[in-house]
């Protein structure tokens, strides 16, 4: 877990599009991204370069073209987002940011069932 690089938010959103379909060529990156984002082709091209450069991406030469694919797993890139954002906002402290969310939003029957499950699951763990 520790070889999963940090991303930034703009670069989820390349990783999201190679993680749904791959792989693809730079062009099928910016078609993917086109409907919602106003980027430049060459800033998405930049992206990408700084992917490869991370080791998120990967690639292939076919002919002329490049088609790029993801080197880590979106799962374990969540996790260490999530691991990530709780040490800087909550200093590690899981309770606290569960709570807060918890408050803060409205949850359905079906999720407060869902949220038990996992509880009573690790209390048993």
């Amino acid at each position: 877990m520790g070889n999963v690089p940090r991303i930034s938010e703009a670069e989820w959103q390349v990783m999201k599009a190679l993680w749904a379909a791959s792989p693809l060529t730079a062009d099928d990156v910016v078609a993917a991204l086109e409907p919602t984002t106003t980027w430049s082709p060459k800033t998405i091209k930049t992206l990408i370069s700084r992917l490869v450069n991370k080791r998120a991406l990967g690639f292939k030469k076919d002919g002329r073209r490049y088609l790029y694919h993801p080197v880590v797993d979106e799962t374990a890139c969540a996790r260490a987002e999530s691991r990530s954002f709780l040490q800087r906002v909550y200093g590690g402290a899981l309770t606290p940011m569960l709570a807060m969310f918890l408050e803060e939003e409205e949850l359905t029957p079906e999720e407060i069932a869902e949220l038990r499950r996992i509880l009573n699951r690790k209390r048993r763990e």
